[in-house]
Formats: C-alpha cells, sequence, structure tokens
C-alpha cells in the first residue's frame, strides 16, 4: 500500500464518520462530526495536492511544490476552528439554558411536515405526472404578492 492509499481511506473513514455523527441530535456529537469532517478535509486537500516536492527557495522552478493547496489547507483550518468556537459557544448556551444537548423536535416543523401531503405518493399514476406547475399556497414560492392585487380589490376601494 502507498502512503497516498492510506491517506484516502483514512480520509474516508473521517468522512463517513464525522456524516454519522452529523446525523445525531447531540450537540457534542454534531461537534465532533464537524470537526472530523473538517480534518478530513484538510486530508483531501493535501492528497490531492500532489507529491511532495522540494520547498520554493531557490533558484530555479524545477520540482518545487505548488504552494496553493498548503495555503487552503491552513483556511480550511482557520475556518473550521472559528465554527467549531461558534458551535462550542451554541452548545453551552444550550446546555445552560435547557441542560439538554440534544435538539428537540420543534412541533411547527411536524405540523407543516404533515400538512403538506403530496397526492402523488398515494397514487403511482400522480407520480409519473411531470407537470411542473403544481401549486401550493402555503408554500413561500407560491405565495401570492402581498402588494400585488386582484381585480375585485380594485373594484371594491373607494374612489376618492
Amino acid at each position: 500500500m502507498t502512503v497516498t492509499l492510506v491517506l484516502v481511506i483514512a480520509m474516508a473513514v473521517l468522512f463517513s464518520c464525522g456524516v454519522y455523527l452529523l446525523l445525531e441530535r447531540s450537540l457534542t456529537r454534531m461537534l465532533l462530526g464537524f470537526l472530523l469532517l473538517g480534518n478530513a478535509l484538510n486530508l483531501l486537500l493535501l492528497t490531492m495536492s500532489g507529491a511532495a516536492g522540494d520547498p520554493p527557495i531557490g533558484t530555479t522552478a524545477d520540482g518545487i511544490t505548488d504552494p496553493l493547496p498548503q495555503a487552503f489547507a491552513l483556511t480550511a483550518i482557520v475556518i473550521t476552528f472559528a465554527v467549531s468556537a461558534f458551535l462550542l459557544a451554541l452548545i453551552h448556551r444550550s446546555w445552560r439554558l435547557s441542560r439538554a444537548d440534544e435538539v428537540q423536535v420543534d412541533e411547527a416543523d411536524v405540523a407543516i411536515r404533515t400538512d403538506r401531503h403530496d397526492p402523488a405518493d398515494d397514487d403511482p399514476e400522480l407520480a409519473e405526472d411531470d407537470s411542473p406547475t403544481r401549486h401550493d399556497p402555503k408554500s413561500p414560492e407560491d405565495a401570492d404578492d402581498p402588494h400585488e392585487t386582484t381585480p375585485h380589490e380594485t373594484e371594491s376601494r373607494p374612489r376618492t
């Protein structure tokens, strides 16, 4: 096994464990999953940068390593650190307020999910219909513009 293959396998394990931990309801596990994803991203950047070469100090440009992937890795480390500190502050605040580490189910989200029942779920013939003009009045994309007036509203307004 080559060094690159070992790094790719380690990166895949870190990505899979990070995604698994991000899907948990515990905020601490989400933080750990985010940290694992950040480390996997750094491995990806360094693995994809190519073989190691000479340092970029010298008179000739032969065999010099490209410094751009290393700069990307350093940037990713800083961003991961900043977001981790923010997540840690959110976890601490959540713990101080509710003494709970788990994300609770939001009842309003559950109500929205149950209200948006798609008839295509029950009837397979409707699922095959690819009509792009489905109108859902509760959807924010399909909501009417409040500044737009309909003809019957303009007729009922008193004229001045």
